[in-house]
């Protein structure tokens, strides 16, 4: 199709995770863009676009419409996955949420969540978290990247079920090199990512200046040993970065 739209850096990177020739379902599709995106640009033969409110889904419409693809996306009004069902799509994405709301979505039906071959990802806060959601509920990474754009850094991943079982760490102390993957991801930290470099030393800088700032005493006390704690991780994250 002729007239392909414009997106982002960062929903632009997420689009060129998808494997060509998956059926997408884009979980919080706000104006419809990406899905807009997928079919103009022969990615995806069919997508299904679907979000929370109505608003947005209304302007998605809209957008539909002007592109002149009602006949290759579907849009619907659903909390979630909730009006998803297994087998409309092979490939997940859901980008521009929170953390630990992407993992309440994805871990409130396993049975339709386990349906698709891959997903991609693209959350916005409780990074590490979301990773180690990831990492203990059976999922691989296959593909990371991030990117800078305004002056914020958005991090992404492709990932799909393992063959093997979910990885758990029992123990009360995680291994530190998990703690440092599910805080810079593993394939960013593989491949030495300029861009992660960047943000690591951004937010050494910053946890240092918070650090600094802290009074002494009983009060901080917590926090201050939460900071080093981090700030730790990520000098050995850098060391490997550079090395």
């Amino acid at each position: 199709m002729k007239g392909i739209i414009s997106l982002s850096r960062r929903m632009q990177a997420a689009a060129d995770l998808i494997s060509p020739g998956s059926r997408v379902c884009d979980v919080g599709c706000d104006h419809g863009y990406v899905s807009i995106y997928l079919v103009r640009s022969g990615k995806a033969p069919r997508v299904l676009a679907m979000d929370v409110n109505e608003g947005p889904l209304l302007r998605a419409q809209a957008h539909v419409r002007k592109y002149h693809v009602e006949d290759y996306i579907t849009l619907r009004l659903s909390d979630g996955l909730c009006a998803y069902q297994a087998g409309e799509a092979d490939c997940l994405v859901c980008a521009g949420m929170g953390g630990r709301l992407m993992a309440e979505i994805l871990g409130r039906d396993w049975t339709k969540t386990s349906d698709f071959k891959e997903l991609v990802l693209q959350p916005q806060s409780e990074i590490a978290l979301f990773r180690r959601f990831l990492r203990e509920n059976g999922y691989r990474f296959l593909e990371e990247t991030m990117v800078l754009e305004d002056g914020k850094f958005y991090p992404m991943m492709k990932v799909g079920r393992r063959a093997d079982p979910p990885v758990r760490n029992t123990g009360e102390e995680e291994k530190e090199e998990t703690l440092l993957q599910d805080m810079l991801g593993p394939l960013l930290l593989k491949r030495k990512d300029p861009v992660l470099f960047q943000f690591v030393n951004r937010e050494i800088r910053v946890k240092q200046e918070i650090l600094d700032g802290l009074e002494g005493g009983e009060a901080h006390q917590g926090r201050r040993r939460e900071l080093a704690r981090e700030l730790g991780l990520l000098k050995k994250g850098r060391a490997l970065l550079k090395g």
